[in-house]
């Protein structure tokens, strides 16, 4: 988290707050000045600030769209959708926009509340009776509002690791049941697979899957034809922008992730003219259409504090909320902001930021791994609409905010191995077949070279090369694990001719990495 910061607005990036309030509102705070001419000033001076982000950071592309007083008024494409080719990005570019996909997920569920079919405090047991948490009294509590708000108690990124593992949405889900939980409702979680859980639960309930249900319930009435919850509507539309993640320190174009599995949470692909639409009706709160897509008492739950995402730091500092699927905010005139950051690793990063109060919001989309490009000009934008001049070095911020994240994992990152290791035991002691009941089963062969380690029924065998003694190292590279990241494999010595178990410490986070022999 940086901080603090003079700005009510929560920036959330992967549930990790990056910047929140400390001014209160009182004597002294800036006044909104929001006008027709600030707004239009503030566009006028997007194309300087758009090129200045790209040229600093090397962003090959983006697309922003700007709403104001119910109109879209501003959108543009800026840069390449792919380095190396000439095709530019448009306001009809397709990209794929990762955690944004939580406020529109929330807006799904909105209509079905409307709708009469479930509300945000159903009890998802009910609707999915094989769902299993490890306290059996949360998994009978546990309410759509908990888990879109990030207060069930599951840990943070809860799952994450096994859809990098390639296991599917349904073997993710149920294997959320090994997880230990947090005390409940009282603990912020970011969890993709917790709210994806919850809308699981409401499109069962509506009789339908979540990417049918959104297509209807909401992307079709707002005229959002190019909007999908599937990974191969977004592959297949030619006009779609290609995600560059970051290797060696620059961007490179890498293949599409594909994230199906966490679709409410992180499956939506979109254009900015499309999420403009959708900025439009979250302002009116839903009152589009005739009857209104979404009653108001439907949505205000979702917009509205729901609890700490992000505690104050001082006496005089203002905390961050969330509500159900948005961060809530509160300005420095102490008028509510609502915003969400999305980011792949892989090659994605989206920003939104609404003022409700001023009718106006605006919504980024680049197609990098995230370095703060798109957080930046969302904060001078509205900063300039609001009061005529940034309110702090929102670039300087948002760049070492996001150094972070690109950084390496792994206790062995960056280390030379030990000039005199001990030696391992006989390979073969080492292999076999190993497993609990989080990971599934993972291999572990004796090969020519060494050994290989199989993480899933879905990856390669992957080298492991010697470090020490029974420890081996292996370099990972996934969504959640950057480039030059390692892990270390731990054999527990050999006993009666065989290692007994294997702990692999990226998966350890939580204790969930060690797995028994079976074979």
């Amino acid at each position: 988290m940086i901080g603090p910061v003079r700005t009510g607005v929560t920036l959330l990036f992967a549930g990790t707050i990056l910047c929140s309030a400390t001014g209160s509102g009182a004597q002294g705070a800036p006044v909104s000045e929001v006008s027709a001419q600030s707004v239009a000033a503030a566009i006028g001076a997007l194309d300087d600030m758009v090129a200045e982000a790209l040229e600093r950071s090397g962003v090959p592309g983006l697309a922003l769209a700007v709403v104001y007083g119910g109109e879209v008024v501003h959108t543009k494409g800026h840069g390449l959708r792919e380095l190396g080719k000439a095709d530019p990005v448009t306001p009809q570019t397709v990209f794929q926009i990762a955690s944004l996909s939580k406020p529109v997920a929330a807006t799904v569920i909105a209509t079905q509340v409307t709708n009469g079919i479930v509300d945000w405090t159903s009890p998802v047991k009910p609707m999915l009776p094989w769902m299993a948490l490890s306290d059996p009294w949360v998994e009978e509590h546990v309410t759509v509002g908990d888990l879109f708000s990030h207060r069930s108690g599951l840990p943070d990124h809860a799952g994450d690791d096994l859809e990098d593992l390639g296991y599917d949405r349904a073997t993710v889900l149920q294997r959320l049941a090994q997880m230990p939980l947090d005390p409940f409702r009282v603990t912020y979680a970011y969890t993709n697979f917790g709210l994806t859980l919850a809308a699981e639960a409401v499109a069962t309930a509506a009789g339908t899957d979540w990417a049918s249900l959104s297509e209807e319930a909401l992307y079709a009435p707002l005229g959002m034809a190019s909007t999908s919850s599937r990974f191969e509507d977004f592959r297949d539309n030619p006009n779609r922008a290609t995600g560059h993640t970051i290797i060696d320190g620059a961007f490179v174009p890498w293949l599409f992730r594909n994230p199906d599995p966490q679709s409410p949470a992180g499956g939506v692909s979109s254009t900015v003219e499309d999420f403009a639409r959708w900025m439009n009706m979250v302002l009116a709160e839903g009152d589009v259409g005739t009857p209104p897509l979404i009653e108001p008492g439907a949505l205000l739950p979702a917009i509205t504090p729901e609890i700490v995402s992000s505690p104050a730091r001082s006496s005089g500092a203002l905390p961050g909320f969330y509500g159900y699927g948005f961060g809530v905010g509160i300005r420095p005139t102490g008028e509510t902001s609502l915003s969400h950051s999305g980011a792949f690793m892989l090659g994605a990063a989206t920003s939104f930021m609404l003022l409700p109060a001023e009718d106006l919001g605006i919504v980024v989309f680049t197609n990098a791994a995230p370095v703060g490009v798109a957080e930046t000009i969302a904060y001078q934008f509205m900063d300039l609409a609001q009061y005529g001049e940034y309110q702090r070095d929102w670039a300087s911020i948002m760049t070492s905010g996001f150094k972070a994240f690109a950084e390496p994992v792994g206790s062995l990152a960056g280390r030379s191995p030990p000039s005199a290791p001990e030696p391992a035991a006989n390979l073969e002691a080492y292999a076999g077949t190993y497993g609990n009941l989080y990971l599934g089963e993972v291999s572990v062969e004796a090969v020519e070279n060494g050994l290989a380690l199989r993480l899933s029924p879905y990856l390669d065998p992957i080298p492991l090369e010697h470090w020490d003694g029974d420890s081996f190292v292996f370099p990972i590279f996934n969504e959640n694990m950057p480039d030059g990241s390692v892990s270390e494999v731990i054999f527990d010595p050999v006993t009666g001719g065989k290692s007994p178990s294997v702990t692999i410490e990226y998966l350890n986070e939580r204790g969930l990495g060690t797995l028994m022999r079976a074979g």
